[in-house]
């Protein structure tokens, strides 16, 4: 009877601190899962602000008149960024110029115009410099002086901004590709975008690498 009677107790002991153990396992997973998910965005954080650092200290350089210092801080950010920011278009390409990397200049340039458009802030300042860019590459091309080590902008992930949308450069936007021939122009419709000449973000990267699918 005795044995019994324990026996029971025991078994209700059981079928109350095991469901209990479970909760606070469960508990406690959980809240190590939080602190690890909250390690992690700060590691984020920590890491782009870094970035951002880094990429302010280039373009104190590069105005400063150091642009070898500044090629090393954007390069570091074109190394740590997923997507390469549109600015850092503008401001790699700039300081390519004065580097002597004409070619590299003026892809980099040309994919600033592309993504921002005549509204964007430095419009202005990267079409004046774009235009030395490619006199000054004409002039290398008739030398056949070749330029080793350029970084294109083919190889990175460019961000097209908030639009996630930017002018296919195929047809500049206007969805028709026009072909001087024999018996006057020709008329193509474009085979890479939309038909409002617009290339989706995922669309003008596969582009820049050769990898877009003609529709």
């Amino acid at each position: 009877m005795v044995k019994r009677t324990v026996g029971k107790i025991l078994m209700s002991v059981r079928i109350f601190f095991v469901p209990a153990f479970l909760l606070i396992c469960a508990a406690s997973f959980a809240q190590q899962n939080e602190r690890t998910q909250e390690f992690l965005r700060q590691e984020e954080q920590r890491r782009r602000a870094e970035v951002m650092r880094q990429l302010d200290s280039g373009v104190y350089y590069m105005d400063n008149a150091q642009y070898e210092l500044a090629d090393q801080k954007f390069r570091f950010v074109l190394d740590n960024v997923r997507s390469v920011p549109s600015d850092l278009t503008y401001y790699f390409g700039k300081n390519s110029y004065y580097l002597l990397k004409f070619k590299q200049s003026i892809d980099w340039l040309n994919k600033y115009i592309q993504l921002k458009g005549t509204g964007g802030q430095y419009y202005n300042d990267a079409i004046a410099v774009l235009q030395r860019a490619e006199a000054e590459y004409v002039k290398e091309k008739s030398n056949e002086t070749k330029r080793a080590g350029e970084l294109l902008s083919n190889n990175y992930e460019i961000d097209c901004g908030p639009t996630n949308k930017v002018s296919c450069p195929v047809c500049k936007g206007e969805h028709v590709i026009v072909k001087r021939g024999a018996f006057g122009n020709e008329y193509k419709t474009c085979p890479y975008c939309d038909e409002h000449g617009m290339l989706t973000c995922k669309e003008y990267n596969a582009l820049l690498r050769g990898d877009l699918k003609k529709k």
